[in-house]
């Protein structure tokens, strides 16, 4: 059973007192719900290309971590903090077994070039069946590239946290922004977020508020905008493909929703 949010207060406090590792393991279970949940997302993403219980046994070290380093003196969110460190661990599991084919980096690369000329020439957003035409493959066979392409995606939004940097969850945002520079970011983020999404067609859109800002399900985005779970996922990485030398090193907002 779960406890509520003052139960959780005190284990906190206790823990921080005693390092016992008796409390130590309370709070893993407490939040191993959380493992799930990060897991749950990333599987989106992944597709068949890894087993759901993989990412949870990655995720638990992350927990772990995150338990370990947590400093409960600062204003942070434990689950903002730790669902980034489970993400992470995941992410870092998946990058060391090399899961990801030479020619899947391949097609992501064609499919980059294919879009910046489509666009480039037409000063608009580039269809499906302009990419395909482009890439001298049927629809069909370019929706299983895109397929392919959920793992290189989601790894690629993982690339903020090796290099340090510390982008805040939105949702949590006026939290964290507390001095002038962070405001400063804040606002850069912002922007550089508008600019990504002015990119993207109106569906493409649509489905990044609905999954990132109102924390929808695929199939909950299917039935809003009536059309298959697996179009949805397919918009979802047409999307991200667009949107990622825009965001740069904040592409990792993302990873953090």
């Amino acid at each position: 059973m779960q406890m509520d949010e003052k139960g959780r207060e005190r284990l906190w406090s206790d823990y921080s007192r005693t390092k016992s590792s008796e409390l130590r393991e309370k709070l893993i279970l407490e939040y191993a719900p959380l493992v799930k949940i990060v897991a749950g997302r990333l599987s989106m993403y992944l597709g068949y290309n890894v087993e759901y219980d993989d990412l949870v046994s990655y995720g638990i070290f992350g927990l772990i971590d995150a338990i370990d380093k947590y400093d409960l003196n600062k204003q942070n969110k434990f689950e903002t903090y730790a669902s980034l460190r489970i993400r992470g661990e995941i992410l870092d599991q998946i990058r060391k077994m090399d899961w990801i084919p030479r020619t899947v980096r391949q097609r992501q690369k064609q499919i980059d070039t294919a879009i910046r000329e489509i666009e480039s020439l037409t000063g608009r957003n580039a269809s499906d069946e302009e990419i395909a035409q482009k890439l001298g493959i049927s629809q069909d066979e370019y929706c299983d590239w895109q397929s392919q392409l959920k793992i290189t995606n989601v790894v690629s939004l993982n690339e903020f946290m090796e290099s340090g940097s510390d982008v805040p969850n939105a949702r949590n945002s006026s939290s964290h922004f507390a001095n002038p520079e962070e405001r400063y970011e804040e606002n850069e983020l912002k922007e550089v977020l508008r600019d990504s999404l002015n990119l993207l067609t109106e569906k493409e859109r649509r489905v990044i508020e609905l999954y990132y800002y109102e924390d929808l399900t695929l199939k909950e985005i299917s039935v809003i905008l009536e059309v298959s779970e697996s179009r949805v996922s397919q918009l979802h990485t047409k999307a991200l493909t667009r949107m990622k030398d825009k965001m740069g090193k904040y592409m990792g907002f993302l990873a953090g929703a």
